[in-house]
């Protein structure tokens, strides 16, 4: 395992526009032989992060790498139907956007809003009309990373289709990479869930291939064990958050730990990247523990600081340290920048988790709502 002194680059890099990285002027559709209508839909993930994500620059740009797993049972399936504009029309996107079934416009606005800013990678954009159709398979604001599905599934959608219309995706490792830095510009963590199993954002001389600009998979790299992981949600308010994850991560800028905490972030991730390649369950628990706290630790020295944890949060994370310590099965939890507990615990002990849940967790979820989740096959065109 590389030592704390080879894990440089803790200073917050210089930023750069790193759009051009896919700006491509010549995709641009031919309007003597237009394409004939059709549709692309992607059922996409989210994923939870065990190191976390928190604080960035530029345009969605990590200050230090992240590792997270991929689930199955929270996704976003997205269609994108196109058809192509007979008249030239104002250079604009021509967009209709319906969240299960009925128009949304707040949704439509900042989908819009994405669209455009991918003008340079997706020319050919402003030549269709578009509409898009998406759900969740979980309520909306039940706390989990519905960003990080919706835009991966999206981000998926228009990869598909400029393979559909140009062919320039057929290799399967630049299509994910791709789809990857897509999903990136429009949710961080969503460039996480176009992998299975478990994926790293971020550049770091651990993981080869790495970068700042999109994910890589690195389920070759760990144990099996992990990848027969469950991931049960508690929810614990589905309230809408009272600062924003955008907020959230715009506060670390001034926060007097942060240099600290992307060095530790650098730390932590040597060492549960070793305890996933050997199956050390104890290591790999510590770990994800201590980086949902200290994710809420960050909020709570912010300025100003708040707090997004709930008494029942805290009340079912004793409950669990307590079935552990008595059980000794290896139940762990983590915590998204919201007041949910993710219950991880190996895929052999799900009848002996459940029952606990039922029997000790269940009560302190708002309308005892569990989401029943594991660690999944990644994306999946429908």
């Amino acid at each position: 395992m590389p030592k704390a002194k080879h894990l440089k680059n803790t200073k917050t890099p210089k930023h750069k526009n790193t759009i051009h990285m896919y700006e491509n002027p010549r995709l641009i559709i031919d309007s003597s032989n237009p394409p004939e209508a059709g549709s692309i839909t992607w059922r996409s993930p989210s994923n939870i992060a065990l190191i976390k994500y928190w604080g960035k620059y530029g345009r969605q740009l990590p200050q230090n790498p992240s590792l997270s797993l991929t689930l199955a049972a929270s996704c976003t399936d997205t269609m994108l139907e196109y058809a192509f504009k007979e008249e030239a029309g104002d250079g604009q996107i021509d967009l209709e956007f319906y969240f299960h079934g009925e128009a949304n416009e707040a949704f439509k606005s900042k989908t819009k809003a994405f669209l455009e800013s991918l003008l340079p990678v997706f020319p050919f954009l402003k030549q269709l009309k578009l509409v898009v159709q998406t759900g969740n398979s979980f309520p909306h604001s039940a706390g989990i990373a519905s960003s990080a599905s919706g835009m991966s599934a999206l981000a998926l959608c228009l990869c598909s289709l400029e393979d559909a219309l140009f062919g320039t995706l057929q290799d399967p490792a630049d299509y994910d990479k791709k789809a990857s830095f897509v999903a990136r510009l429009g949710s961080g963590s969503a460039c996480r869930s176009i992998f299975p199993h478990a994926a790293v954002w971020g550049e770091t001389p651990l993981v080869a291939g790495s970068s700042n600009e999109f994910a890589v998979p690195v389920a070759e790299q760990i144990h099996e064990t992990f990848k027969n992981f469950h991931d049960d949600i508690l929810i614990v308010s589905q309230d809408e958050k009272a600062v924003s994850s955008r907020d959230g991560h715009a506060l670390m800028d001034g926060n007097p730990y942060a240099e600290a905490r992307y060095a530790q972030a650098r730390q932590r991730l040597a060492t549960l990247l070793e305890a996933m390649r050997s199956g050390d369950l104890a290591t790999f628990g510590k770990i994800v523990e201590d980086e949902a706290m200290t994710l809420h630790a960050l909020m709570m020295c912010s300025n100003p600081s708040y707090t997004l944890l709930r008494p029942n949060s805290l009340v079912i994370i004793e409950k669990i340290r307590a079935y552990r310590a008595k059980t000794g099965h290896p139940v762990y939890f983590t915590l998204d920048a919201g007041p949910n507990v993710h219950l991880l615990y190996p895929g052999d002990i799900v009848h002996e988790v459940r029952a606990f849940i039922e029997d000790e967790l269940k009560d302190y979820c708002e309308d005892g709502y569990v989401q029943q989740d594991w660690v999944g096959e990644g994306p999946e065109e429908m």
